[in-house]
């Protein structure tokens, strides 16, 4: 319904707008602010028929008046395993004007048009990637603005819910505002948790709907009965519009003027209908289609069949009447209000969802039936989309028909990358009536494994994990279907480590390898290749190394390059991981060698072995490498749909990102990482993503940003319970470092030895050591453990001495250098900050190197070189402002009156004051209430709103002005006047 607001311009003055002034004011002030400071999202929640949709429709005639284009899509009831039909109907066949006013809009990809996807491009993006990209077109909207509205989004299919929740998470900085309907009763946890978050952080604007007001209602919609009477009628529909206004309809319709008001049950055990439709108001509905003539009524029937894609011509064939015969039918249910076309007259719906839902329910089951397959082949005759087909394909189904199999099968394939949900629900479909006969047992065996792998792609990892043991248990006939099995072993396995259900990976894989008459070569070499993996996960590496070397020889002598990539990837990152740095770089070079002579077609089936491979070259501090590999699988996981494997090569490019300085980008790439992340269900894969995300964005903010801690402790909680391991060990450790930036150095350093099983750091990754090291020291200087920092730092210099990376000697180096500097030694200092910056920059680590010098500038100063101490601090502060760390950008700022004296203005950087004038009037607002010295809690109490919202404003201002602390931000406005502006002294 592009540039439509669904509901005719005329049919607005039939009933008086009532009682909703005030939110339809809220709307208008946050039109106002489009493409401002404003809410990227609006939500209208609500009960069912408490007008929702007639608030929309009022928003979309304002909007219209004030210049604004409106776009609005609808999900429905029956249709909600439609992947995007909101999105879709919104999009769908936008007019000129949009087009002439947002051209970008022609680039949006084509299901979120409503149209077929051209051959072959379903395969070329994620799901995620296909958000992203609908991110950037809507991101280029210019000049005009535009409203998208989506109502009824509690039926809306779970491709459309990630979408939105893409939109609240990444709000685009554009001319555009969502406005989104729903019950709050029935929507989906997934979508209130995302509109939640979105409230809290100020994207999201919610507007609740309660009862319309007494007065309004009796005096505006029931003046022409006795108050008494009306009043009756309200107190029984308590207030509901839709059921007040059923309720008037069937009292005028009375023949007798005496009449009582007919029972209707207070909202109470008994409903029609899931958010509580009274069965006697139902009857009362019902009670319209009552005068209907056999064609009329059969019209009807047909538009809640059809739903809002109904036209004359699809009415005309599922009816089987001669089109003049249906209009003028469709002319009298247009007269009595039951169906209503849209503005151009090309579409038809009933009036109200729930007019639909009660049609459709109570059609006879085979002449519903019999309608759904009629449009189906209506549709694909006129060459719908397989999407659009599938639909009424499922509901026309009695029993076993190939030739809807075909379609449903066909339909699940096109949208397993961009709908996994939907797909693994079609198949589903199939399976359930696939003859339980010999001659399809393969066909089942097939369908199951590929509705396996679409669950697992939703997240659904324990249902997806079952349904492969079933796979399992199907008896094999022939070496196929033994290569079938084999194959749903492997993913089983995997759904298992996902899981973080080790113990059961291992037994599952191990018996079958002793399995009798036992797994080809090429498949054994698959299943030790998972059954390492699985051990490496758990940070036993070394009982599995010559499993793994014989099973490389084994590739080898077979020529499978697929299990060559597969093993020396997972013994060069188990290599890595237990700092045998030597035999790491061996392996990595041959696997990347390997690598770079094949396709992405051959490398299809390697997105795992790429991780591995980028992360090892990450950990080797061949950054380049890692960034390139890391890229390649991404795209390649991309067109594949192997989405939990692509989270883990976008947080890989990020972590090379990271280390070269390039802070923003690499926080952007975690994000999306972490996005993918939740979708997949996995705990262990959700902390260590959100872990890793929360070191970026520790740089990425200014000193004291709670959003920092806030991240690192949701990523431990994420891993809590899944017992230790590699991923969830590593979670736990990062966040000593967020606690350290927090201020807190007691914490910090009881973490990670808790984290490291004690002192002795046993559990740590043993090739990370010196960093944690680092850490240790830094803490135990801060809480005055002189002769601790000191074992720290020896200790540190020895692992990176074994370990011989650039990286690694750094790190140990800086340790060192704070050491130096406790003691009282500025030059001793000052040389191994030096040394550290120079190994930081030889391995191209550029975030490392401006960490070491702004570290090391102050010591260079102290020991008497001003000269060395000024080129320090001002090469650090570049590379970290042009990284976006600004982390170290605060710590030049602290340190660069140190190193430059008082007398050097023109090398100190831009003061804070300046900066006031970034914030927006919220965040100013918030600003002088902090320093009035109030609680987050008081000021949001104040403004009324969120605790949490006030948290993430006062984190934007501390980001923006560059101050560290509330204290620090108070001294800041009582010395600019909360001008932004220094006041004279």
């Amino acid at each position: 319904m592009a540039e439509s607001c669904g509901e005719p311009d005329g049919r607005l003055a039939k009933v008086p707008f009532v009682s909703r002034s005030m939110e339809l004011g809220r709307l208008e002030a946050v039109l106002k602010r489009i493409g401002a400071d404003g809410p990227a999202v609006v939500d209208i929640a609500g009960e069912a028929g408490i007008g929702k949709s007639r608030l929309l429709a009022e928003f979309t005639a304002l909007a219209r008046r004030r210049g604004v284009i409106v776009l609005r899509g609808r999900a429905t009831e029956y249709e909600r395993h439609g992947p995007f039909q909101p999105f879709a109907d919104a999009f769908a066949d936008l007019g000129p004007r949009a087009l002439r006013a947002f051209p970008s809009l022609r680039e949006l990809p084509p299901v979120l048009r409503g149209r077929s996807e051209p051959a072959g491009e379903q395969w070329t993006r994620d799901r995620f990637g296909l958000y992203r990209t609908t991110a950037d077109v809507l991101r280029r909207l210019r000049g005009e603005r535009l409203v998208v509205v989506l109502d009824d989004l509690h039926w809306a299919d779970p491709a459309s819910l990630e979408l939105v929740d893409h939109l609240v998470r990444h709000p685009v900085p554009a001319p555009l505002l969502l406005v989104v309907a729903r019950r709050a009763r029935q929507a989906p946890a997934a979508l209130t948790a995302a509109l939640a978050r979105g409230a809290d952080t100020g994207a999201v604007q919610r507007i609740v709907l309660g009862p319309l007001d007494e007065q309004d209602c009796v005096e505006e919609l029931a003046h022409d009965l006795p108050r008494r009477r009306a009043a009756e009628l309200y107190a029984a529909s308590e207030g509901n519009p839709l059921y007040f206004l059923a309720l008037l309809q069937s009292q005028r319709g009375s023949r007798r003027p005496g009449t009582s008001l007919p029972e209707v049950p207070r909202r109470s055990a008994t409903h029609a209908f899931p958010d509580g439709f009274p069965a006697g108001l139902g009857a009362l509905l019902l009670d319209e289609l009552a005068p209907l003539n056999p064609l009329e009524r059969g019209t009807v029937e047909a538009a809640a069949v059809l739903g809002d894609h109904a036209t004359a011509g699809l009415i005309a064939a599922l009816t089987e009447s001669p089109l003049p015969d249906v209009v003028e039918a469709l002319r009298e249910v247009t007269r009595r209000d039951l169906v209503r076309p849209d503005r151009d007259g090309h579409r038809l719906a009933l009036r109200h969802p729930l007019i639909r839902a009660l049609v459709h329910e109570n059609t006879d089951p085979w002449r519903r039936q019999e309608f759904h397959r009629r449009a189906a082949d209506a549709l694909a005759r006129a060459g719908a989309p397989l999407a659009e087909q599938a639909h009424h394909v499922e509901r026309s189904l009695t029993g076993w028909d190939p030739d809807a199999a075909v379609v449903l099968t066909e339909a699940a394939e096109q949208t397993a990358v961009t709908a996994p949900a939907t797909s693994a629900h079609w198949l589903q479909a199939v399976l359930r009536i696939l003859p339980g006969t010999p001659e399809h047992v393969n066909k089942r065996r097939e369908l199951m494994l590929a509705r396996a792998g679409a669950l697992g792609a939703t997240g659904a990892l324990r249902e997806s994990r079952d349904l492969f043991h079933q796979v399992i248990d199907i008896p094999c006939r022939n070496a196929d279907d033994d290569a079938l099995r084999i194959s749903a072993v492997v993913q089983c396995a995997v759904m298992e480590r996902q899981l973080g259900r080790y113990a059961e990976a291992d037994a599952l894989l191990r018996r079958e390898l002793d399995r009798c008459p036992g797994p080809s070569p090429a498949q054994r070499t698959a299943l030790v290749i998972e059954w390492s993996c699985r051990a490496q996960f758990v940070a036993r590496f070394p009982e599995v190394r010559e499993d793994l070397a014989r099973a490389l020889e084994s590739a080898r002598a077979l020529g499978d390059g697929l299990g060559q990539m597969g093993a020396l990837t997972l013994a060069a990152m188990g290599e890595a991981h237990e700092g045998e740095s030597a035999e790491a770089t061996r392996l990595a070079r041959t696997a990347a060698h390997l690598a770079d002579a094949l396709t992405d077609t051959d490398l299809a089936g390697l997105c795992e072995p790429l991780v591995r491979l980028g992360w090892t070259e990450a950990m080797l501090d061949a950054f380049a490498d890692a960034e390139r590999h890391s890229d390649r699988g991404a795209g390649i996981a991309r067109r594949t749909g192997r989405l939990y494997i692509l989270s883990q090569l976008l947080l890989s490019k990020g972590y090379a990102h990271f280390l070269t300085c390039r802070v923003t980008t690499a926080l952007e790439l975690a994000d999306e990482a972490a996005t993918i992340a939740r979708a997949l269900g996995s705990g262990e894969l959700l902390g260590f993503t959100l872990a890793v995300r929360a070191l970026f964005l520790q740089q990425a903010r200014p000193p004291g940003d709670p959003t920092v801690l806030t991240a690192a402790e949701e990523a431990t909680a994420a891993v809590d319970g899944t017992g230790r391991s590699w991923w969830s060990t590593l979670s736990r450790s990062l966040l000593a470092f967020a606690a350290m930036g927090a201020g807190d150095p007691h914490r910090a350093r009881d973490v990670l030895l808790a984290a490291g099983g004690g002192k002795d750091l046993s559990l740590l990754q043993p090739s990370l050591l010196p960093e944690y090291l680092e850490l240790l020291v830094a803490s135990s200087l801060a809480v005055g453990e002189v002769e601790e920092a000191e074992h720290w730092a020896e200790r540190a210099l020895k692992e990176a001495e074994r370990l011989d990376l650039a990286t690694r000697r750094a790190a140990a180096l800086r340790a060192l250098g704070q050491v130096e500097a406790h003691r009282g030694n500025p030059a001793e200092a000052a040389r191994a900050f030096a040394e550290a910056a120079r190994e930081s920059a030889r391995a191209g680590a550029t975030l490392r190197e401006a960490q070491s010098l702004l570290l090391g500038a102050p010591s260079a100063k102290a020991a008497g070189d001003g000269a060395r101490a000024a080129e320090m601090w001002r090469r650090g502060r570049r590379l970290a402002e042009e990284g976006g760390a600004l982390l170290l950008v605060a710590l030049a700022d602290r340190t660069g009156q140190a190193v430059h004296g008082h007398g050097d203005a023109t090398a100190a950087p831009d003061r804070p004051a300046g900066k006031l004038s970034l914030l927006t009037s919220r965040e100013r607002e918030i600003a002088e209430l902090v320093a009035e010295g109030l609680t987050n809690q008081a000021v949001a109490s104040r403004l009324c709103l969120s605790p949490r919202t006030v948290e993430s404003h006062v984190a934007r201002v501390y980001r923006k002005t560059g101050v560290p602390s509330r204290a620090a931000l108070a001294t800041l406005m009582a010395r600019h006047g909360g001008t932004g502006r220094e006041t004279p002294p």
